[in-house]
């Protein structure tokens, strides 16, 4: 098929222009390897003024295209986008960490139900914002709701995982087939490090707690906390007593970081 802009341009299809990249609002740029390795793919000449992470501000110039018309157009399409998305998610992350003002860890596990084309930008674009894309460092294990219920238990699942000893075991906490508090003390009795609340209701958290402490397990495990959890909500879980909060959405679905690319100059 042949593609219209080849006719638009075909009069100045040889000649090369210059055009700055601009960001329209403040945020954390990420991004930067995919829109490289895809400029260089495209056959455009991309320099950006900062590296991956780095703040920018409203109407900073972060970066210089060179290429040739339909390149340009390419470049608005393919690095545009690229750019933005991951910004946007960094952003979003750095803005999550800022709250948690090192009174609580702050992960990201959405990731792993984005597309697979999008996965390695979106868990670069979330550490970049500071904040982390699995609950631990590995070696670990996570053994979530539907591990617990083929497995039979929580104690049984934990149980499954006697051969990996140096491998840290965080547990998915619902109170569905258990209450909170036995499903606590499972995890606790078989060895769990992470205790992971993912029912968005803080009264189970209370619950959870109350029941680590009962135990005299406080020093010895991480209280997780999930389910539609904000941003907002970051100072309160914290005083409530939680030891990581996972922010989903309001991460990985964050606004784009705006940017603008303007031609300026023929070469």
């Amino acid at each position: 098929m042949t593609d219209i802009r080849d006719t638009i341009f075909a009069k100045i299809a040889q000649k090369k222009y210059h055009a700055v990249l601009t960001a329209e609002r403040p945020g954390i740029l990420s991004g930067v390897d995919a829109a490289l390795l895809k400029a260089a793919e495209l056959g455009i000449q991309l320099e950006l003024f900062k590296k991956e992470g780095d703040p920018v501000s409203q109407g900073e110039y972060i970066g210089n295209v060179h290429a040739y018309p339909k390149q340009i157009a390419l470049a608005e399409e393919c690095l545009m986008g690229t750019l933005a998305k991951a910004s946007g998610i960094a952003t979003a992350a750095k803005t999550a960490v800022q709250l948690a003002d090192g009174k609580v860890e702050i992960v990201s596990g959405s990731w792993k139900k984005m597309p697979p084309q999008i996965k390695d930008l979106v868990r670069s674009a979330i550490t970049a914002g500071g904040a982390s894309f699995r609950i631990t460092a590995p070696p670990m294990i996570y053994l979530d709701k539907n591990f617990i219920r083929m497995l039979g238990s929580i104690s049984e699942a934990l149980s499954a995982c006697t051969s990996f000893p140096d491998h840290t075991k965080a547990v998915q906490i619902r109170g569905r087939d258990h209450s909170i508090e036995e499903e606590t003390g499972q995890a606790i009795a078989g060895g769990a490090r992470i205790l992971m609340v993912d029912t968005g209701n803080r009264a189970d958290l209370a619950r959870c707690l109350q029941k680590i402490n009962e135990l005299h397990a406080r020093n010895d495990v991480k209280l997780a906390f999930a389910g539609n959890v904000k941003c907002r909500d970051i100072p309160e879980l914290a005083r409530l007593g939680a030891d990581i909060l996972c922010i989903g959405k309001e991460i990985v679905d964050a606004p784009l970081l705006d940017l603008k690319l303007d031609v300026i100059m023929e070469e």
